[in-house]
């Protein structure tokens, strides 16, 4: 029977897209385009997720691509400008679950620098507790990332039900013996979750 929701954070919670900051930057489609798929790409992003520090990811990358310094930079000087808001209708859902006796909790892919910048977000501060894999040097999907959130606050894998915007990650979820959900919207969630079994409306 689920008693947890386990949710990521980006793209289900908090809208984060790069292209909030560079479209405006660029002013070029192809080239922004180009930017954010061959230099600063979410393969060398991923290696801030894991723990490298921001000032090593950016050093090497302005070793490799010197031509791209100055944008490179601004990828984390200005990188609160790649925030939006909440997902909508996901702040209500949490309220829902949990007083519905629920325990929600979270797992991301967030560099530990910049994710201290949006951890006082509500959608966040409601959760009973989350890994946040800069912190703890692991990425999504291996499975170490989610037995980590397993010891941490005691729960029964199959208990729980994980919910992201990457099949990859909700697959990894699977294989660590939680049920799965991709995330679309939230009236979506919410109906996948009623599927289960979970009772949401009162």
């Amino acid at each position: 029977m689920i008693t947890n929701i386990v949710f990521d954070f980006g793209g289900v919670l908090l809208d984060w897209n790069p292209h909030y900051l560079f479209d405006n930057y660029f002013r070029d489609p192809q080239k922004c385009d180009y930017f954010l798929g061959n230099i600063c790409n979410s393969e060398w992003n991923s290696q801030m997720d894991a723990g490298k520090s921001v000032s090593q990811g950016v050093a090497e990358r302005c070793a490799l691509f010197p031509e791209w310094e100055k944008e490179i930079r601004i990828y984390f000087c200005g990188w609160y400008k790649m925030m939006g808001g909440e997902i909508p209708g996901m702040y209500s859902l949490e309220c829902e679950l949990r007083r519905r006796g629920y325990g929600i909790y979270g797992v991301t892919n967030w560099a530990a620098e910049t994710f201290a910048t949006v951890e006082d977000r509500r959608v966040l501060r409601i959760l009973d507790g989350y890994v946040v894999s800069g912190r703890e040097k692991l990425l999504k999907p291996d499975r170490a990332i989610y037995e980590k959130l397993f010891s941490r606050y005691s729960l029964n894998p199959a208990d729980c039900v994980f919910v992201d915007d990457l099949p990859a990650n909700v697959e990894g979820a699977r294989r660590a013996g939680m049920e799965g959900i991709v995330f679309t919207t939230a009236a979506d969630l919410r109906r996948s979750l009623e599927e289960m079994g979970v009772k949401i409306s009162l």
